[in-house]
């Protein structure tokens, strides 16, 4: 089959607001040694993406600037090296950048096969949220069977994601969510205990809810004045995983002594610029330990809203609205 040598994409023609989302007609990319170009169906929206059209999150050098971090669909042709896959398989990959696109590179070790009874628009949206979840709460934040987790922004898809993969793996979950409505959501995803912040102190509600312990992780992506209530409402030995900050990532006159009583440990991370082999080894690891929960229906995810390819600048809106519940999604072809 021969591909064509155009396809449409996103461009941000300014740093700025969702009124810089535009379309454009670019070249088809080529894939180089071990990456595959994937024939894109699906791609999800993730906040990173409105933080690189505002001009804070650019791509690493090299890297094109069209966004999306993952996508699904058809691979239709390979590079040189790559084994493993073969052109026609249908896979759901993360990517450094390019998901806004008819067309997108792929590194081979990066996709995933598309779950058992997932359409490749549900599966589009897992990549970004899923390697970010398992790598942020269990490798680093150590998450294990019994242990206790506040999940911040639990209605969003890293937050829902969290949820249900902390759920699964036997933590007991609460949740912060801006809405009666958003904490519904979090516990219909498996949430022990969801809690309205603009109705009720979430720090003295854990407080309440753990005998005055704490708990055992954090997972945060707020920042600003959470970071010292979060650091006061950990365990002993309580570990706050810190992976965006919607608020100022600065914080005065906290007296950091906390962190040597209570053996208190403040980790985070950031995916895109890491390496592939590194990316790799979170890929693995989903195969083995997640990717089963979706095969057997265990877990599922939640699309809130679907917009097609041109629409991308409503998607952006309806992201930074934050009216949404789960995963925003682009539509580029049925």
């Amino acid at each position: 089959m021969s591909l064509p040598t155009s396809m449409r994409r996103i461009r941000f023609a300014a740093a700025g607001g969702p009124e810089v989302v535009e379309v454009e007609t670019g070249p088809v990319p080529v894939p180089g040694a071990g990456q595959v170009l994937v024939e894109v169906a699906a791609a999800g929206v993730n906040r990173p993406d409105c933080l690189q059209r505002a001009g804070g999150y650019p791509p690493p050098p090299g890297a094109t600037d069209i966004p999306g971090l993952e996508i699904s669909g058809r691979i239709v042709a390979l590079g040189e090296g790559v084994s493993g896959l073969k052109i026609g398989d249908e896979v759901c990959a993360l990517v450094i950048s390019g998901g806004y696109a008819e067309y997108c590179i792929a590194e081979a070790p990066l996709c995933l096969p598309i779950p058992k009874g997932l359409s490749l628009l549900e599966a589009g949206g897992l990549p970004e949220n899923v390697f970010t979840v398992y790598d942020n709460v269990f490798t680093r934040g150590r998450l294990k069977k019994g242990e206790t987790i506040l999940i911040h922004g639990g209605s969003s898809g890293i937050g829902y994601t969290a949820i249900q993969l902390a759920k699964h793996f036997g933590a007991t979950v609460y949740a912060t969510a801006g809405s009666a409505e958003k904490c519904g959501f979090c516990r219909k995803m498996g949430a022990d205990v969801a809690i309205d912040y603009r109705a009720e102190d979430w720090q003295a509600r854990v407080k309440e809810l753990t005998d005055g312990k704490g708990v055992d992780v954090i997972l945060d992506m707020v920042g600003g004045p959470y970071i010292q209530k979060n650091l006061l409402s950990l365990a002993f030995e309580g570990r706050l995983v810190q992976i965006a900050f919607l608020q100022p990532s600065k914080v005065e006159n906290f007296d950091f002594v906390q962190l040597m009583l209570r053996r208190l440990t403040i980790t985070g991370s950031t995916l895109r610029p890491r390496s592939v082999e590194l990316k790799k080894a979170i890929a693995d690891k989903l195969r083995t330990d997640v990717w089963p929960l979706y095969d057997s229906g265990a877990i599922r995810p939640f699309i809130h809203k679907i917009f097609p390819l041109e629409q991308a600048r409503e998607a952006h809106a309806l992201m930074e609205s934050s009216a949404h519940v789960g995963k925003i999604m682009l539509e580029v072809r049925k």
